[in-house]
């Protein structure tokens, strides 16, 4: 049987993520720039005739019902096909992070198993099945940097100048679904608008300019439930570097010169010096 390897799954970061309101079944909508970053995750997949789908965890541990197996899963039930696949992942990106790791996993997911059981569904439809494991998904299987709105659907790939970011993950996780159940959650950010953000970051030079615009309505909740975060930004703030949180934590972020060296991290913390892509290393195995 077929097989594909060493397929990459990048993380992503939110340069800044608003909460412009809510809908009547309690999805929030939101504004934000998703930008794709190399601290990746690696799988590999292989083919198998009887069906069956099993996971070998390479690296750090998995749930056993991760991501990746709901998304081959969903595949399955989708197309109908008899095919199944051993899928092998070796887990770098942290969980509870808000850097989008187990959705990238998902998405790199759909995308192999697409090729391998020789589906050739378009991306429109590998988007619907995403879109129902997770919200980041659709954005992973695009595989550009995007301006992204609604709850996660409406999707508009952006140029972004590169850059070199800081990127902190303390040692403590945090759940979205606290964060986005906080009463004190901010949920009112006035509309932004895409040309807004894209004169700020033309008219800005450096390698900071894109951090300067907006906040992220998260990042107030989470420093309340999980003061690390607060720790991680101060910690990059003593070293001359403004930080922000991505996503819903616990992961912060700040651009910085290529030849910052950063100070040792506290123990437990994870800390990389990453570099921004242009675009998903896996962008248009499916159109």
């Amino acid at each position: 049987m077929k097989a594909l390897y060493d397929l990459p799954a990048p993380a992503k970061l939110n340069l800044f993520l608003h909460i412009t309101g809510r809908r009547a079944d309690g999805y929030h909508l939101l504004q934000s720039v998703f930008m794709l970053i190399d601290w990746c995750d690696t799988l590999h997949v292989e083919a198998r005739s009887d069906g069956l789908l099993s996971r070998e965890d390479l690296a750090t541990p998995l749930p056993p019902e991760d991501l990746v197996l709901r998304a081959a899963r969903a595949l399955q039930a989708a197309t109908g096909t008899s095919l199944g696949a051993n899928i092998g992942i070796v887990k770098r990106v942290p969980s509870q992070a808000g850097m989008g790791g187990g959705s990238s996993d998902a998405a790199t997911c759909l995308l192999a198993l697409n090729r391998l059981w020789d589906l050739k569904l378009p991306l429109s439809k590998l988007e619907q099945i995403g879109l129902a494991l997770g919200a980041d998904v659709p954005f992973f299987l695009r595989g550009r940097n995007a301006w992204v709105e609604g709850v996660g659907e409406q999707i508009s790939p952006i140029e972004l100048p590169p850059g070199r970011f800081a990127v902190v993950k303390p040692a403590e996780g945090l759940d979205t679904r606290l964060i986005f159940s906080a009463p004190d959650l901010q949920r009112s950010t006035p509309a932004a608008i895409l040309s807004g953000f894209a004169a700020h970051v033309d008219c800005n030079e450096g390698e900071t300019q894109s951090l300067h615009f907006g906040h992220n309505d998260l990042q107030p909740v989470a420093e309340r439930l999980c003061p690390a975060v607060t720790e991680a930004i101060r910690w990059l703030g003593d070293q001359g570097l403004d930080a922000r949180m991505t996503g819903s934590g616990s992961s912060v972020f700040a651009a910085m010169p290529s030849d910052t060296e950063l100070n040792p991290a506290p123990s437990g913390w994870q800390v990389r010096k990453c570099s921004n892509l242009g675009s998903h290393p896996l962008v248009g195995w499916a159109v």
